[in-house]
């Protein structure tokens, strides 16, 4: 995507709740998308925990950016995502639902960007239904940073169709993968965050 992922569009009456939706939605694109520099583990090792699945989260992926350095949060990302050949997980739509890259999940995401005139940008080599990318596409619906912000009936289309259905495995065996480290609390919140969202979503009228 060529828009910031950290950038939501101003002015726009978003509520509070949903707001954070978005910016969590953000976070985890921004972590997944590649390694934190030490500006991100400095924000990240600032954040505060709480009570529930995602307070508690939070709390251990702060002090581990307390604990960890770029060079060692890189060497374990590539040995996540990139490995020689692949690394340890391949975090696609397609992979998880069919076993093979660039099929079904992917043709059906580019229909569904194509309506909303969104493209990969030309310095992005990854498929398009990577886990950074659905992300950061989320919570660009949520706020409308490509457009009028999207609402919960798009949201929850566009959640069940291209998330839903895969997402909380990816973040299930990302948080217990061997090589994750700092990326297991990541894990965490993202499994948390998901079942937040599908069960809001389940539970909103059609």
């Amino acid at each position: 995507m060529t828009d910031d992922p950290m950038t939501a569009a101003p002015d726009l009456r978003i509520d509070e709740e949903d707001r954070l939706r978005a910016d969590l939605y953000n976070y985890l694109g921004v972590l997944l998308a590649q390694p934190p520099d030490q500006m991100l583990l400095d924000q990240t090792a600032g954040l505060q925990g709480s009570d529930g699945a995602i307070g508690e989260a939070v709390g251990t992926l702060a002090k581990m950016a307390r604990l960890t350095k770029p060079a060692a949060v890189t060497s374990e990302y590539n040995r996540l995502f990139i490995g020689l050949g692949r690394g340890e997980l391949l975090p696609c739509a397609s992979y998880y639902l069919t076993g093979f890259l660039n099929e079904k999940p992917l043709a059906l995401l580019r229909q569904d960007m194509a309506l909303r005139g969104l493209a990969r940008a030309e310095t992005v080599f990854e498929p398009e239904d990577n886990i950074a990318s659905l992300m950061e596409m989320m919570g660009a619906m949520i706020v409308g940073r490509f457009g009028a912000p999207a609402t919960l009936a798009q949201q929850k289309a566009f959640f069940n169709r291209h998330i839903g259905p895969w997402a909380g495995h990816f973040f299930t065996d990302l948080e217990g993968a061997k090589n994750s480290v700092f990326y297991a609390p990541v894990g965490r919140l993202g499994r948390a965050f998901m079942e937040i969202e599908a069960e809001a979503f389940r539970m909103s009228a059609e």
